[in-house]
C-alpha cells in the first residue's frame, strides 16, 4: 500500500496516510472524511551511485569485503 498525502477540509491538517486505493481516508486528527488528495512531489535525482561508492570505500578501509565480488576481493 502506498502513502498518500491529504488535506483535511475540517481541521486544515495535511496528513500522509498509508491506505489502499479502494479505501476511503479518514483524518487522524478530527475523524473527518472531507480529505482532498494532494499532488505528489517528484522524487529527487538518484544519488545512489555516489552513496554506494562511498559505502564500499569505507567497507574496504575497515576490512569488510563481503559486499565485493570475488574478483574485486583479489584486487584488494
Amino acid at each position: 500500500m502506498p502513502f498518500y498525502s491529504f488535506h483535511c477540509a475540517n481541521c486544515a491538517a495535511d496528513v500522509e496516510l498509508l491506505i489502499g486505493i479502494s479505501e476511503r481516508p479518514v483524518c487522524p486528527g478530527c475523524g473527518g472524511r472531507k480529505l482532498t488528495r494532494l499532488p505528489s512531489l517528484p522524487a529527487p535525482p538518484a544519488r545512489s551511485p555516489g552513496l554506494i561508492r562511498a559505502a564500499r570505500a569505507q567497507a574496504a578501509r575497515e576490512g569488510h569485503l563481503s559486499n565485493f565480488s570475488r574478483a574485486e576481493r583479489k584486487k584488494r
